[in-house]
């Protein structure tokens, strides 16, 4: 394990997250090349219901219940269902996934999406609830149009290159004439 992988522990314990190789002790089932950023859920205490596949990036602040306690005043019971998110999915920032949902793969989620149904593979979902948007050929097309027009900013422009003062610049005065770039 890395140095990086456990100063990224210690960072979720402080915060009150639990780190993934502690949930997966428990029972969660996580294929090769997670990503979870900052601020992740995932339901601790039923996460042995929840499977992640490879190549499976979540952005920040994305929650994974696979419980459902709203119904324990109505019947007295918690509603649990199991999770399956499959290969190649990207979850967007703040987007929460429900009980008994499966994610199929090559899917994108939404930021802020709530998904409360299965998302079929190689669709874009997004909303509250998550609705079918397009899928992820037309997805795929239409950014492949944008960055043909756009202006592509290396590593040099990101906090892991050291971005200095002249390059944020840069990028500030091309995105307020572009609206729109692409990054590294």
């Amino acid at each position: 394990m890395s140095i990086m992988s456990n100063v990224k522990d210690v960072i979720r314990r402080i915060t009150g997250e639990i780190p993934t190789k502690t949930l997966v002790k428990r029972g969660l089932k996580v294929g090769k090349n997670f990503s979870r950023q900052q601020g992740c859920f995932i339901d601790p205490c039923h996460c042995w219901l929840i499977s992640i596949g490879n190549n499976v990036t979540f952005s920040i602040r994305v929650t994974v219940l696979a419980h459902d306690a709203s119904t324990k005043g109505a019947v007295g019971y918690t509603k649990i269902g199991l999770v399956d998110i499959k290969d190649n999915v990207f979850v967007g920032a703040n987007a929460t996934i429900l009980a008994g949902v499966t994610i199929g793969e090559n899917s994108v989620v939404g930021a802020g999406s709530v998904v409360t149904k299965d998302v079929p593979p190689n669709t874009v979902v997004a909303g509250n609830p998550a609705k079918v948007v397009c899928t992820v050929d037309e997805y795929r097309e239409k950014l492949n149009k944008v960055f043909d027009e756009t202006c592509v900013f290396g590593e040099e422009h990101t906090m892991r290159g050291n971005v200095d003062f002249s390059k944020k610049q840069q990028q500030i005065e091309f995105l307020k004439e572009h609206k729109f770039g692409f990054i590294e």
